[in-house]
């Protein structure tokens, strides 16, 4: 009788620290996960992202293109330009730095701008992004890409497609003058040094993605439609196996 019970007390001693095992796995993993978190990990998304940059100048019409790619193959469109001027909306405590840079025609700093589009990124249920106006400078570069090599836990992540509007400068300014939007960005002023700034930091990052065999320059003259009939079949070629 006392091996029975012996056996059976060995029997329950076993299952409850098998029980109380599972639990702490459990709830490390829980823990891990709320940590994870708070520390800013993001955990990778089930399908792979696939990246779009759009470059341009301003007023290349890239933002008007970036919708109808939206329109027409579901793709999350996040302006690097919108996001900061949302954050200067906010009344952040980067607002005031971001709106004193932008006025002086200059570029915000790379982490800055990497933070804002990685937090889109992360919320958003979508795997296809166009990345309007970024990276704009070869740190912006650098900086997204280990951000992304970090997200996937691969090594030297890139996007899968780069497009460049090539629009010449007396167009570009035009458009940005007639546009109208109240943007604070938008006078003569400043377009003129964010076209400098654009031609000295902009240019090697076009260069760059060339030599990669990634950039897809399209000719920015025309009419939207006209325009978007040399985008489309860059995205069209990507359709099926991208999804």
């Amino acid at each position: 009788m006392w091996r029975r019970v012996a056996l059976l007390s060995s029997s329950i001693s076993s299952s409850f620290l098998a029980q109380t095992a599972s639990r702490l796995n459990t709830w490390e993993s829980l823990t891990t996960g709320i940590a994870q978190q708070a520390k800013g990990v993001i955990a990778p998304k089930e399908k792979t992202p696939f990246i779009t940059f759009v470059l341009g100048g301003p007023g290349s019409g890239k933002g008007t293109q970036c919708i109808k790619i939206v329109e027409t193959f579901g793709f999350a469109h996040l302006s690097a330009g919108d996001l900061l001027r949302r954050e200067i909306a906010s009344k952040s405590a980067d607002g005031a730095m971001i709106l004193n840079t932008i006025k002086e025609g200059k570029i915000v700093p790379s982490q800055v701008t990497v933070k804002l589009i990685q937090k889109e990124m992360e919320l958003s249920d979508n795997h296809k992004f166009l990345i309007d106006g970024f990276p704009r400078t070869e740190e912006n570069r650098v900086s997204f890409e280990q951000i992304l090599s970090e997200w996937q836990s691969q090594i030297g992540v890139e996007p899968n497609v780069v497009l460049f509007f090539d629009c010449p400068e007396e167009e570009m300014v035009k458009r940005v003058l007639n546009r109208n939007e109240g943007r604070v960005d938008d006078n003569l002023e400043t377009i003129k040094k964010r076209l400098t700034v654009f031609q000295a930091l902009s240019l090697p990052v076009i260069n760059y993605y060339s030599e990669k065999g990634k950039l897809y320059t399209i000719k920015a003259i025309g009419t939207e439609d006209e325009i978007f009939e040399q985008v489309r079949p860059i995205f069209a070629a990507f359709e099926q196996t991208v999804g």
